[in-house]
Order: structure tokens, then C-alpha cells, then sequence
């Protein structure tokens, strides 16, 4: 076969990709790489420490040597650079507790057929206030959102910005106000959610000595209003590939509204090219949104601006950064 044939390689790779996310979720489960990280790097070693078996802990290590998430030196076994940043439970960025919801949801992909037929979930849905599920999704998600939310306060120099009020809509976890008010010490944060994630985001700033700055509305940011002219800066991030097109544009609309004047609203979220040519990422996340949303998807450039300019903005700009996540700063 000449080299410039096509190969099955790659086919194979991505028709067998739900091994990577298997061995990245049980490796996580049974904290190998926090185990790699304190000096425990033989397969035995790691069984013993683990608590699961010889074969098993050997399986694992092949899989993430292939993964290139391992290191096998000699007959000991290092975390890759990139495994040691984000995959070693407690470290600021960890994705550990990713990992490890992503294979709790591989049953899922069974729907998956009968939801690209119809366009939309199959199964009962799970944005609901009262999901105990929250409780699971909300902390391990937070970690994806820390670079980010540092290279915005960069750009916003957030910093020197002395007493700023921010409004994070759909907050989650909290982790943005918690890295906010920890740069900026005369800044306040108010979170609008619902109750049960709030109360998760309480105790991420009291644990970091934030409460007194942190206030909790609780509530539907679609019902909910958020005043006027109240905030020098509001978050929206990873909330815009959730809602539609509509839903969108009436959220920024009050968000132009309770801006002061100058205010700016920071969009948080994958983005795809205008001719939806790319990035790799934000297009194959549109089938989880097919999944569990009725109206969401990864939106384009042209979307985001159009909203923004029919809600009231006319400065939009676009950043990138160093993961999936595009920044949009409007002003």
C-alpha cells in the first residue's frame, strides 16, 4: 500500500473511541494518577494501591500509555506532563471528576440514534431544579472553567479594577466569582441560579474565605429580573449552548439593561467557524446539546454577534484561549 492511500487507522481510533473514555474515566475512578504522582509507579504497586487487580492495573497502564496520558520508563510508569496538570485529584484545573461523569453518562449513547432522527431528547429531562444530579455535575465541570475565567480577568484587568459589582448568570459551582474575588479583594459577586446549585457555590466561597462578598439570588434567569444599570461586568458562560436562539437574545437583552454604563458581558462557551468548518471540539459538542437539550447547539460567530447587536451591544470581540472555551467580550 503506497503511502498516500488512505489507511483504517483513524477509523479505527474513533470507532473504538469509547475505550479512551472508559480508561480516562476508571483510571480516574481508582485515583491512578494521583497515585503515579506520590511515587507509586509499578503495575503491582498501583493494583495494591488501588485495591483493584494485577490485570486490571496492568490494562489500565497500557491503555493510557497508547493514550499518552503515562510514561513508561524502564518498568516504572510517570504521569505525562499533561496528565500531572490535570488529572492529579486537587489540583486547581483537574479534570479528574470529569473523567470520571463522562463514564457514568457512556450509557447514554444508546439514545443517540433515535435522538438525531428526531432533532431532539428522548429521555425525561435532566435540567431540573430538583435533580439530585446537580450535586455530581456542577463541581466536576467547575474545574474546565478555571483557566478560562484567569485569562478573562486578564483581559478585563479585573485585578486593578477596584470595587466592581458582577453578575453571574447560570453560575453553577461558583468558580468564577471565587477566582474574581480572589484577584480582586474590593469586588462583589452576585450568583443567579437555582436554590440547590446555589447552595453548592456557597460552600466553594466560604471554603475559600469569599462569602462575605458573594451574594445568591435564587431563581430562572429566564423569569428572574436582574435590574437596571446594577453591574459593571456579568458572566455567561457555558449557558448560551443550552438555550436557542431566542431564549439567548431576551438574556442579553436584560443583561444590556443591568450593565452600568461602560458594563461589559462575558460569553463563555464553544464556538464554531461562521462556515462550520471547525474547531474540532465545539462540533461534536452539538451532539451532546442534540442530546439533552430541546433548543441548544453550538453556535457560530455570526450568532453570537448578531444577538448581541439586536440585544443592544456594538462593541463585540472574540477570544481564544488555551481550551475549547471562546471568550466573547460585549460591550
Amino acid at each position: 500500500m503506497s503511502n498516500d492511500q488512505p489507511r483504517p487507522d483513524r477509523i479505527m481510533e474513533i470507532a473504538n473511541g469509547y475505550w479512551a473514555t472508559g480508561i480516562l474515566g476508571s483510571a480516574a475512578k481508582y485515583s491512578l494518577f494521583t497515585h503515579l504522582d506520590a511515587g507509586v509507579d509499578t503495575a503491582d504497586q498501583l493494583a495494591a494501591k488501588a485495591g483493584i487487580s494485577k490485570r486490571g492495573a496492568q490494562t489500565l497502564l497500557d491503555g493510557l500509555v497508547g493514550l499518552g496520558l503515562v510514561e513508561l520508563h524502564g518498568a516504572s510508569y510517570r504521569n505525562t506532563a499533561e496528565a500531572a496538570a490535570f488529572l492529579v485529584e486537587g489540583r486547581p484545573a483537574g479534570l479528574s471528576g470529569y473523567a470520571k461523569l463522562k463514564l457514568g453518562q457512556m450509557g447514554k449513547m444508546g439514545s443517540l440514534l433515535e435522538v438525531f432522527r428526531t432533532g431532539g431528547p428522548v429521555d425525561a429531562m435532566t435540567e431540573a431544579a430538583d435533580n439530585p444530579h446537580w450535586e455530581d455535575v456542577v463541581p466536576a465541570i467547575a474545574a474546565q472553567s478555571v483557566p478560562v475565567a484567569t485569562v478573562a480577568a486578564d483581559l478585563l484587568g479585573l485585578a486593578a479594577a477596584g470595587e466592581v459589582s458582577i453578575l453571574d448568570l447560570g453560575g453553577g459551582s461558583g468558580i468564577f466569582s471565587a477566582i474574581w474575588l480572589g484577584l480582586n479583594p474590593a469586588a462583589r459577586s452576585t450568583q443567579l441560579d437555582w436554590a440547590q446549585i446555589n447552595a453548592i457555590a456557597r460552600r466553594l466561597l466560604k471554603e475559600r474565605h469569599l462569602a462575605d462578598r458573594f451574594t445568591c439570588i435564587n431563581g430562572d434567569f429566564h423569569t428572574v429580573e436582574f435590574g437596571t444599570a446594577a453591574y459593571d461586568i456579568a458572566v455567561y458562560s457555558h449557558v448560551a449552548h443550552q438555550e436557542g436562539p431566542e431564549d439567548n437574545i431576551a438574556i442579553f437583552a436584560k443583561v444590556r439593561a443591568a450593565l452600568k454604563p461602560g458594563g461589559t458581558l462575558v460569553v463563555c462557551d464553544y464556538v464554531v467557524d461562521d462556515d462550520r468548518g471547525g474547531p474540532f471540539f465545539p462540533l461534536l459538542f452539538a451532539s451532546e446539546m442534540l442530546l439533552k437539550s430541546k433548543k441548544g447547539g453550538t453556535w457560530r460567530q455570526a450568532d453570537y454577534r448578531a444577538w448581541l447587536t439586536e440585544a443592544g451591544f456594538d462593541d463585540v470581540s472574540f477570544h481564544s484561549t488555551e481550551s475549547p472555551t471562546t471568550l466573547i467580550f460585549a460591550r
